[in-house]
């Protein structure tokens, strides 16, 4: 069902404040800046800031899904509880996040314009565990 790690969205009450930090640390300006959400392109992964996130409640990751109304049925059916059902965010992409039994809130994408980044040429990517 997961299809891999896609999206951070980090609260940032003081959204400037927290564009200006995130561009510094990164090295780059966001692809997407708009008063209600600003993203960043990090490895062809989105690294998100949300002015209306609660900081007590820390960071979103969302895991890529095919669909996400599935994705859904199927972790609530092991125990998790909906926090914010599916919703349509734009560009045909839509999320929804539960809490799951520990009390982590855990995010659903389904983006049909996400794509793999190509690996990079380090040394030694691909060796050991996990590539």
């Amino acid at each position: 069902m997961l299809l891999g790690l896609r999206t951070v969205i980090y609260p940032a009450p003081d959204l400037a404040a927290a564009k200006t930090w995130w561009s510094s640390v990164l090295g780059i300006e966001p692809y997407f800046d708009e008063p209600f959400y600003v993203g960043f392109n990090v490895g062809g992964y989105e690294l998100a800031l949300d002015p209306n996130g609660d900081p007590a409640a820390g960071p979103v990751t969302y895991w890529g899904v095919r669909d996400v109304d599935a994705a859904l049925k199927q972790v609530v059916a092991a125990g998790a509880v909906v926090r914010d059902a599916v919703q349509e965010v734009g560009g045909g992409i839509r999320v929804a996040s539960v809490v799951e039994p520990a009390g982590a809130v855990v995010g659903l994408i389904e983006n049909p314009q996400f794509v793999l980044p190509e690996p990079e040429t380090l040394p030694g990517a691909g060796d050991g565990p996990g590539r």
